[in-house]
């Protein structure tokens, strides 16, 4: 505890002089030497990775209350505090209890664990035996909107389900990532009772099987309800697995189709259809469980407006990182995650002081919400979106910041959720202020839409916009995209996603960039709050049709 106040204490006095130095008028856009200052703390050693629940993402959250206390946003928590508690069940794999076997007729074998499939913790039973009949369900997708139904004419009640890992190319970026989210939930709303997924081919170019290995020990967490119980799990789903397509080909061996045409086909952009297996699946696993809690961290700036003040802009950042590494291949063990999302949540505060700072108030409130346990599944986010601290209803749209990479100059921006509502003019103008160009999504296979925290407000019908950085540089001597790329391949999710590590690599870290990244999102949530129209969800958007609401659609 006193190692806790020394350090908060200590950086409230350094970091006070980023807010009461020498100038007594507001600066004008954001400052460089403040985005350093916050990530380089936020991304210390000392804080130990921001790992959730543990002791150096409480000292983070500690430290961003402070920063909203010294700007003078009112807390907007649980209590009339800055925190919100999001209870926690922490869920570990017993490694050597994990069995998986198959039989066909007379013919019985086992996989090897993690050679050959690994799987994950439940959070919802501590121990399960499951064996029961397999349907292969090409992706296991069902979309009216586009014609998808991988479950036509099968019956897969009180079965396992096979499908292939991914989603097709054709499919719109962001609609893509979706719909690959909710493969569990197609699942089981079918009567499944588990789900065993292939690694294809496709997928290894993106995210190799041998990185998934580099996670087994890493505990699964869900949120609790008020009765103690997972939140966010689905218990009809009761146990799944991840194979390696060679351990996989056997189950398609004197079947309809073998895993190769599968395979082929998919190179072809062609749609495999299901079809029954001759095969029945058994799988046993035991898990621990332990309570835990870990705490998001809200403010809010209040509006001008008489009426317009209990509406709300919602700016989220997440404060939590991947803790220690189980990488025995690395000397150092702290995933400091400068980049992610270090960064972020520097920029986000120093949009909070920007804001802080107006001498006219915006007309709507801003709320600053800064959530936990990002990397465990979007949990601290989908907590906060279904337990708001403000009407959800009042939430009228979501600024997200999650991982911009400064590490170059950058000229464009992809905005993720911008062209599904009209905020997405909203962006193009804010962008261009600064000079940014817009740009189409480059990795539409990382599924990058439903992979950061504004997709749990997007799912409760809260129009939202991402941005990230793109990979066009300002300076010719940088390839932003070959940048980008390097660090996510080689630094992402790694203990060298730190200030010195990155430096040595791209050269100094670019905390003018950050400047401009904040000035950009800063501009979009004063131009949100101060528009007497909330933005609305297009008609013809996708997103509008599964999750908008009545006061937000076109």
């Amino acid at each position: 505890m006193l190692y806790k106040l020394t350090i908060g204490a200590l950086l409230v006095l350094l970091l006070s002089g980023c807010y009461a130095g020498k100038e007594t008028e507001p600066q004008a856009g954001a400052r460089p030497g403040a985005i350093e200052a916050h990530l380089r703390f936020l991304a210390s050693d000392e804080l130990e990775g921001r790992d959730t629940g543990s002791r150096g993402h409480q000292i983070a959250a500690n430290y961003i209350a402070s920063q909203f206390q010294v700007l003078g946003l009112k807390p907007a928590g649980d209590n009339g505090s800055y925190f919100q508690q999001v209870p926690l069940r922490s869920a570990r794999l017993q490694q050597e209890s994990v069995k998986l076997s198959f039989r066909r007729g007379d013919n019985a074998w086992s996989l090897s664990y993690p050679q050959q499939f690994f799987s994950g913790a439940s959070v919802s039973q501590t121990d399960i035996a499951l064996s029961a009949p397999l349907v292969f369900v090409s992706y296991g997708l069902v979309s009216e909107e586009f014609g998808l139904d991988d479950y036509a004419g099968l019956d897969v009640s009180g079965k396992i389900v096979v499908q292939l890992a991914g989603l097709p190319a054709s499919l719109p970026s962001e609609e893509r990532a979706y719909l690959g989210s909710i493969k569990g939930k197609l699942a089981a709303e079918r009567g499944a009772v588990g789900v065993i997924t292939i690694h294809t081919p496709v997928q290894e170019k993106t995210r190799p099987y041998a990185n998934s290995l580099l996670y087994l020990n890493t505990p699964r967490l869900a949120w609790l309800d008020a009765n103690g119980e997972p939140g966010a799990a689905d218990n009809k789903l009761k146990a799944g697995a991840y194979l390696h397509p060679e351990a996989a080909a056997r189950l398609f061996e004197q079947e309809q189709q073998s895993l190769t045409d599968i395979f082929l086909m998919l190179d072809a952009d062609q749609h495999p259809r299901g079809f029954a297996l001759a095969s029945e699946a058994s799988l046993s696993a035991s898990s621990s469980h332990q309570q835990i809690s870990s705490p998001n961290v809200i403010a809010v700036l209040e509006g001008s407006d008489p009426t317009l003040k209990n509406e709300y802009v919602v700016i989220t950042a997440h404060s939590d990182h991947i803790g220690f590494s189980n990488d025995l291949r690395a000397d150092d063990k702290i995933n400091n995650g400068a980049m992610d999302n270090a960064a972020g949540m520097a920029i986000l505060l120093e949009t909070a002081r920007m804001f802080s700072e107006l001498s006219v108030k915006p007309q709507r409130s801003i709320l600053f919400v800064v959530v936990t346990a990002e990397e465990k599944g979007l949990l601290g986010a989908d907590y906060f979106a279904t337990h708001p601290t403000r009407p959800l209803a009042s939430l009228v749209a979501n600024v997200n910041l999650d991982m911009p990479v400064l590490l170059y100059p950058f000229a464009d921006l992809i905005a993720f959720g911008a062209d599904h509502s009209t905020l997405g003019e909203v962006v193009a103008a804010a962008a261009a202020k600064e000079g940014i160009a817009l740009s189409a999504d480059p990795m539409p296979e990382q599924a990058i839409f439903t992979r950061s925290d504004h997709f749990t407000l997007v799912k409760q019908g809260v129009p939202a916009v991402f941005l990230m950085t793109g990979f066009t540089s300002k300076d010719p001597e940088q390839d932003g995209a070959k940048i980008w790329g390097s660090f996510f391949a080689k630094h992402y999710h790694k203990s060298s996603d730190d200030i010195a590590s990155l430096s040595r690599e791209y050269g100094p870290v670019r905390y003018d960039a950050g400047a401009v990244f904040a000035d950009i999102n800063f501009n979009i949530a004063l131009d949100i709050a101060n528009n007497a129209q909330r933005p609305l969800w297009k008609a013809d958007s996708f997103f509008n049709k599964v999750f908008g609401k009545e006061y937000n659609r076109q």
